[in-house]
């Protein structure tokens, strides 16, 4: 891969790299992190569709600095620090991260691997290496910096296109990775994105119930009562994908991520007041469990939609096309992780190919929400080569009091060919209710040359 790489995307503008000018800054992974506000130069891009305007700032790597509604005129994005704006961050072991022996600032040796789009904690900004707006599309691609370390860019490069439609902006969002360390780590939470807003708009609402896309009670999740040390966020499922920081009245920023109900959120400071160099600071992510290869090319996609609550939740029901209830292994893995295993890394073809060499491996799904009597039998296409005649599927209830998760065992071939498997889960001793989780142990006792290949897991409507 090279950093040039050009791509065109409508009439090209060339900008120039934008060089580090080393000022100390204020940032987060999610929160504030030390005691500085940003200065120096800017320069914004804007596309304005008459109904809203967004922009992004080539001085650090692109990320989003303005988003505002045209009629309120109002920038909602706060930039008090350059881990704040609307901007991609990563995340990957190992922990702490000590590229030839160059040391993380203490407080953040805990994160591991961070590139982020803005820029480090030391002040070096990321660089902006292509760029193009043609009026319709905003596009941008960078390289990163570490947040934890000290002027040390990522061996990786982000892209964002940018596109408005109405009251929103379409995002897509591409990390192209290719890190000297080929180890596979463990899948992490990604911030898909991470999303920052000024002192107005303080109400973190969402729908977090188990009855989504039916027009049931909003929540409001409340202002985090911190103690000292710890982020001011809460996580929670929002089961509609979506969650907006609204002011008083209830208009605002929504944040939606079709198929990712792990969000992140709240609010630092004092609510109510504040522009975007202040301190005060909502934040929400919309979170996936990802495994980041050396050279993956991850790519994910959001909206960011600007109105009144139940404008935001209304187009959000317009578009989803629905629960996701097939996993396809085909080219990627669909947000699963694992536990006690690993796979055969990027670039993913024809399935999963998952190493079964320890004890009590698990492939874990994304959270979701699916109810019980909806989905009566689950189909899994999938190779075992194992030393025993069966495996299990676990589910784990969206009833939090549930004491534990679910599990059926069923019967395999363990002998390494391609079979479809279908599980009966009607009738099943805790298949009912609301499930927000599938797990699969493919074996007990793993095995040098065991292996799993699974090419689709997928949910049965029980009318079928």
């Amino acid at each position: 891969m090279t950093i040039r790489e050009i791509i065109n995307i409508g009439v090209k503008r060339t900008v120039p790299l934008i060089l580090s000018l080393g000022f100390t800054i204020l940032s987060a992974e999610a929160g504030n992190r030390d005691n500085s506000t940003i200065t120096g130069s800017t320069q914004v891009e804007y596309l304005d569709n008459g109904v809203v305007q967004i922009g992004i700032d080539l001085s650090i790597g692109g990320a989003i600095t303005y988003f505002a509604d045209k009629e309120k005129g109002i920038n909602m994005v706060n930039s008090h620090d350059w881990g704040r704006q609307i901007q991609m961050s990563f995340y990957s072991d190992p922990k702490p991260f000590e590229p030839n022996g160059k040391k993380p600032k203490e407080r953040w040796k805990g994160l591991g691997w961070n590139p982020i789009q803005s820029g480090d904690v030391y002040g070096n900004r990321s660089q902006v290496v292509d760029f193009s707006n043609d009026g319709e599309t905003l596009y941008v691609k960078c390289i990163p910096m570490h947040w934890p370390l000290d002027n040390q860019p990522g061996e990786c490069t982000f892209e964002t296109w940018i596109q408005l439609e109405g009251s929103t902006a379409k995002v897509r969002s591409r990390l192209n990775n290719h890190r000297s360390d080929t180890s596979q780590y463990r899948g992490r939470s990604q911030e898909l994105p991470a999303v920052y807003t000024n002192g107005p708009w303080y109400r973190l609402i969402t729908y977090k119930g188990s009855q989504p896309f039916s027009g049931d009670a909003l929540a409001e999740i409340p202002i985090k009562d911190k103690k000292p040390g710890e982020f001011p966020w809460s996580r929670f499922q929002a089961t509609e994908n979506w969650a907006a920081l609204v002011d008083e009245d209830g208009h605002g920023l929504g944040v939606w991520n079709h198929g990712s109900s792990k969000f992140l959120g709240g609010f630092h400071g004092k609510p109510g007041r504040g522009g975007p160099k202040d301190g005060p600071t909502g934040y929400i992510a919309p979170l996936h469990d990802d495994i980041l290869d050396h050279n993956i090319q991850y790519e994910y996609s959001y909206q960011l939609i600007a109105g009144m609550i139940d404008e935001i939740r209304d187009y959000v029901y317009e578009n989803t096309d629905g629960p996701i209830t097939c996993f396809d292994f085909t080219s990627d893995r669909q947000h699963w992780i694992y536990e006690n295993a690993s796979d055969s890394g990027w670039p993913v073809r024809n399935g999963l190919q998952v190493k079964l060499d320890q004890d009590q491996p698990r492939l874990i799904s994304p959270l979701g929400c699916w109810h019980a009597d909806d989905y009566s039998t689950v189909s899994i296409t999938a190779a075992f080569k194992t030393d025993e005649p069966r495996a299990f599927l676990y589910w784990e209830s969206f009833d939090p009091d549930a004491d534990t998760p679910g599990r059926v065992p069923f019967m395999i071939f363990p002998d390494g060919k391609l079979r479809t498997y279908t599980i009966q889960l009607k009738r099943k001793s805790g298949y009912k209710g609301v499930i927000r989780r599938f797990i699969i142990q493919p074996s007990k006792v793993g095995s040098a040359g065991n292996a799993l290949t699974l090419q689709n897991f997928e949910l049965v409507p029980a009318n079928h």
